[in-house]
C-alpha cells in the first residue's frame, strides 16, 4: 500500500449491532491492522426519525466487546472530529450551496404526491426502476424566487451528468460499471435541510481521508452517485469493496425478521458466547484463509488477512459451526473462567441464589466442571444440568425400557444398601459402592451402569456417573432408589 490506509465503519444508530454490521466492521478492522492503518468508527445519525435510544452505545460497546477497537471514534475523538454526522451539518450545507452556485445542483419543489404520480406513470409504461424526470431542473431564477417567496418547501437535487459511464475496480467483485442514463437526478439535501446518505458520506470520506471502503453489497448501487460527488469537487475516489450477502441455512438472504438465527451481537453476549470465538467466526463469514485451519487468534487473523481472499459468493451463517467453534474456545478456558461464564445463567434462571455460600459455590463449581468440555455457550448450562434441579423425574421411552429390566429391584436394593452403609458421599465412595454392587449381584457393564444411571438421574446418558450421583445428593438419590426396591 503506497498510502497510509484509513478505513471506516459507519453505522446508523437506528438499531443495535447486527451480525452483518459486525462482519463489515471486522473486515475493515482486519484490513486496517494488516496494513498498519487506521480504523475509524463514525456515526451516520442524520435519519433522526429512525434513530433509537441506545443504538449508538450498542454499536460501540459491542464492537469493543468483540475486540474490534477503533483508533478514532465519536467517544474517543481523533484528528478528523467530529465523527457524528449531525455535528457536521455546516460542512454539508456549505458544499451543497457550492454545487447550487456552480449549477451542478438545483432546488426541486415537487411534492411527494407529484413524485409518486410520476413514478406510477413510469411503471405503467413498463419502466421497472422509475427515476426523477427533471421537472424542476430548468426552472428560471424568477420561478425559483417565486416558489421560495410562497414558502414552498424544496429539496436539493444533483444534476446527473449525461452519457457518462462510471467504472471502478471493486476489491471483491472486480470491474463494475454503471451508466448515468439509468440514474435520475437524485436528492442530496432533504426538505428539512438534512443531507442524504450518498451526499454526506462522500464529504466525510474525503475529509477524513478514507482510502478504502468495505461495505455490504446493498451499497453497490450507491457507488455511482457517490462517484458523481467526488467528481464534482475533483476529489480522488477511495477504493471500494462490496461484501457479499449473508444467507441462512436455506440459502435465503438473511433478514432481520428471520427468527431461525440470532441476529444481534448483544444477544450472543447475553447467551454466554465468547468474544474471541465470535471474532474468529465472523472472520470466516465471507473470507477464507489458505489451508484447512479454522481456529485463529485475533493477532493471527490480522497477520494473514488478505482482501484478495474475500468471497464473491454469498456467505452462509452456519449455526452449528458457530457453536462448535465457541465450544473449542470454552474447552481452552480454565475451570474458574468457565464458572464465571456459566454460573450467572444458573442464577438468572433462578436455579441458584444470587448470593452463594461457600458450600453452594463449591457444588456449583463441581456441576459446571461436569459440562466444561460439552458446553457450547454459557447459557447452555441451564439445559445441560437440568437433571440436578428436578425433584421429580419424568422418564422418557428409553429410560422406561431400562426400568423394565427384571433385575432393577435387585440393583436398587443393593445400591441403596451400599450408599446407606457408607459414611462418606462423594464420587470415590460412590464408585466403591457400585463396585460392591457388581460383586454382590454379578451384574456388570451396561447391565449394571445403565440401570443405576436411570434410577438416580432419570437419564440414559450423561456426565461421569459417580460425579453426577454425588451432585444429585445422598438424600435425593436414596429416595429415588427406594421407589424401585418395592
Amino acid at each position: 500500500m503506497t498510502k497510509q490506509v484509513r478505513v471506516r465503519y459507519a453505522p446508523s444508530p437506528t438499531g443495535h449491532l447486527h451480525i452483518g454490521g459486525a462482519r463489515t466492521a471486522l473486515f475493515n478492522y482486519l484490513f486496517a491492522k494488516h496494513y498498519n492503518g487506521t480504523f475509524v468508527v463514525r456515526i451516520e445519525d442524520t435519519d433522526t426519525e429512525r434513530n433509537v435510544e441506545g443504538g449508538e452505545a450498542s454499536q460501540l460497546d459491542n464492537l469493543r466487546w468483540l475486540g474490534i477497537i477503533p483508533d478514532e471514534s465519536v467517544d474517543i475523538g481523533g484528528p478528523y472530529a467530529p465523527y457524528r454526522q449531525t455535528e457536521r451539518l455546516d460542512i454539508y450545507k456549505k458544499h451543497a450551496e457550492e454545487l447550487l452556485e456552480r449549477g451542478l445542483a438545483y432546488k426541486c419543489f415537487c411534492t411527494p404526491e407529484e413524485l409518486e404520480a410520476s413514478r406510477e406513470a413510469q411503471r405503467a409504461k413498463g419502466i421497472p426502476a422509475p427515476t426523477y424526470e427533471g421537472k424542476c431542473r430548468h426552472l428560471t431564477k424568477e420561478e425559483i424566487a417565486e416558489k421560495e417567496a410562497q414558502g414552498i418547501p424544496y429539496t436539493i437535487r444533483f444534476k446527473v451528468p449525461e452519457n457518462v459511464t462510471y467504472k471502478f475496480n471493486d476489491l471483491v467483485r472486480g470491474e463494475v460499471t454503471f451508466e448515468s442514463k439509468d440514474i435520475g437526478d437524485w436528492v442530496i439535501v432533504k426538505a428539512n435541510g438534512i443531507p442524504t446518505y450518498n451526499f454526506a458520506v462522500v464529504l466525510d470520506d474525503h475529509y477524513m481521508e478514507i482510502t478504502h471502503v468495505f461495505r455490504g453489497e446493498e451499497h453497490l448501487s450507491n457507488t455511482p452517485k457517490q462517484m458523481m460527488i467526488f467528481d464534482a469537487f475533483d476529489w480522488e475516489y477511495p477504493e471500494f469493496g462490496h461484501l457479499t450477502i449473508i444467507v441462512n441455512e436455506n440459502h435465503k438472504k438473511l433478514s432481520k425478521r428471520d427468527e431461525s438465527i440470532i441476529q444481534f451481537v448483544s444477544q450472543y453476549k447475553e447467551l454466554g458466547y465468547l468474544p474471541e470465538a465470535m471474532f474468529n467466526f465472523f472472520a470466516l463469514l465471507g473470507w477464507s484463509p489458505e489451508g484447512e485451519e479454522e481456529i485463529f487468534t485475533k493477532e493471527q487473523l490480522i497477520e494473514i488477512f488478505d482482501e484478495k481472499r474475500l468471497s464473491k459468493s454469498p456467505s452462509m451463517f452456519d449455526r452449528n459451526k458457530l457453536t462448535w467453534m465457541n465450544n473449542q474456545y470454552i474447552k481452552k478456558l480454565s475451570l474458574d473462567e468457565v464458572v464465571d461464564l456459566a454460573l450467572p445463567h444458573l442464577q438468572k434462571a433462578g436455579l441458584l441464589p444470587l448470593e452463594l455460600t461457600s458450600e453452594q459455590k463449591q457444588w456449583a463449581t463441581k456441576l459446571i466442571a461436569l459440562y466444561h468440555n460439552q458446553m457450547s455457550y454459557g447459557a447452555e448450562i441451564v439445559e445441560l444440568s437440568s437433571l440436578f434441579f428436578k425433584d421429580e423425574i419424568e422418564y422418557d421411552e428409553a429410560a422406561q425400557e431400562v426400568l423394565a429390566l427384571e433385575h432393577i429391584k435387585e440393583l436398587a436394593a443393593s445400591f441403596k444398601q451400599q450408599l446407606e452403609a457408607s459414611e462418606v458421599f462423594d464420587a470415590s465412595s460412590i464408585k466403591a459402592a457400585i463396585k460392591a454392587v457388581q460383586k454382590e449381584t454379578g451384574y456388570k457393564g451396561k447391565n449394571l451402569f445403565m440401570p443405576i444411571r436411570v434410577m438416580t438421574t432419570g437419564q440414559t446418558h450423561g456426565p461421569e456417573l459417580a460425579d453426577a450421583i454425588e451432585l444429585v445428593g445422598k438424600e435425593k438419590v436414596l429416595a429415588r432408589l427406594e421407589k424401585f426396591t418395592n
